[in-house]
């Protein structure tokens, strides 16, 4: 005879209510599975869990169906063996070093690099007693003279997030893995859609999700992927020891904000190359820094290895136009808002001082960074117009 069920108080049932999914339901848009506590079947399984196991579920730190699903997407279009997620760009930048670091090791970063990377080197990695130091991201081949006994990993970022050089990273990877280093790249740029990273010698690819995949700047999140097993295992073995994890519902406006992600990068594509031509022809520019065009340092390594551009690029004024005049152009603006980041719907500009971080930063003009939102094209123009009037 089969046991009866004991009939519960309404207080026990709003705990324990009986949940089936109905058979063949399915839906255009993904689920979203929340969870601390995760059930086990029996002891034995809660007994020989491992949070570095994926096929199997263990606590909400390492993740749910939810977290897989983006995990998985984002290696899968990158080309790697597989992902971790990390709840900033920031945390996922640490993360590419610290698991192949110790005191005493030795790593390069371009003279370009993103400042928060130029804070970790200068704060933790220098209190870890690892030794960090700046090459030309021009140096192609030439960073095998720079390379030492003891270092680790070269840092690689294409086209710098403020003055867009294009690095040969088929290049340094070669010289890097013959002295031994594992090498990192920042895809944030490209979103791993338009530069296959390691195709061309990354062995981590590390994303800033809160720019295009995300696309709406209402959450921050990061990504490593690593191209092998062994190099994922560092990172994932690590992210677990220090409760690095994203909630599943940001991870879900992630997952789906990615359909649209194509479409929304190859409109700012085209927006940004228009109104970076129109910038080009102004009096008061002397140079606009954009990958695509052919005056920007590493335009030839880029047509070679990246099938596209984004929304973000920079410009100098001329030498007359110093630091007041570009706050005065950028507070004149009305649809680009003053604040970090790209990659959302609307547009962005900010300004930056680079005689206080490269030493040999040849332009006396100020430098203007935009990203490209989802405005319509003339009146991000008549925008700018409006700036370049205040100058």
């Amino acid at each position: 005879m089969s046991k009866q069920p004991t009939p519960l108080s309404p207080t026990t049932h709003l705990i324990h209510p009986k949940r089936d999914v109905p058979t063949g339901f399915r839906s255009l848009a993904p689920g979203t599975e929340r969870a601390s506590t995760v059930l086990f079947e029996n002891i034995d399984k809660w007994v020989n869990r491992s949070g570095a196991d994926e096929s199997i579920y263990t606590y909400g730190t390492s993740g749910t169906p939810t977290t897989r699903d983006l995990q998985n997407r984002i290696a899968e279009w990158e080309g790697g063996f597989a992902t971790v997620l990390f709840p900033s760009g920031l945390a996922a930048v640490a993360y590419a070093f610290l698991p192949f670091v110790a005191p005493g090791d030795h790593v390069l970063v371009p003279g370009n690099v993103y400042d928060p990377v130029r804070g970790l080197a200068n704060g933790l990695l220098k209190q870890m007693n690892v030794t960090v130091a700046q090459y030309d991201p021009l140096i192609g081949a030439g960073i095998s003279a720079l390379m030492k006994p003891n270092t680790k990993l070269v840092w690689v970022e294409t086209p710098g997030s403020i003055t867009m050089e294009v690095s040969d990273l088929p290049a340094i990877a070669k010289a890097a893995h013959a002295g031994g280093a594992l090498v990192a790249i920042d895809n944030t740029y490209s979103a791993g859609w338009y530069l296959r990273a390691f195709e061309l010698g990354a062995d981590i690819s590390v994303h800033a999700l809160t720019k295009y995949p995300a696309g709406h700047s209402d959450l921050v999140m990061g990504s490593i992927t690593a191209k092998d097993e062994a190099t994922w295992r560092r990172v994932k073995d690590m992210a677990l020891q220090t409760g690095q994890c994203c909630a599943p519902d940001d991870i879900y406006l992630v997952l789906r904000g990615l359909p649209t992600m194509p479409m929304r990068m190859r409109h700012a594509e085209k927006v940004a190359l228009d109104i970076a031509n129109w910038i080009k022809a102004r009096p008061e520019v002397k140079l606009v820094l954009h990958p695509a065009l052919p005056d920007c340092a590493g335009h030839d390594t880029w047509k070679r290895d990246f099938t596209g551009s984004t929304g973000v690029f920079s410009f100098v004024l001329h030498d007359q136009y110093k630091a007041d005049a570009a706050a005065r152009f950028i507070e004149a603006l009305e649809l680009f808002g003053i604040g970090a980041s790209w990659g959302g719907i609307g547009s962005l500009a900010l300004t930056y001082n680079l005689t206080k971080t490269r030493a040999n930063w040849p332009h006396q003009g100020a430098l203007i960074r935009l990203g490209i939102g989802l405005e319509e094209p003339s009146d991000l123009i008549a925008d700018l117009t409006n700036g370049f009037a205040a100058l």
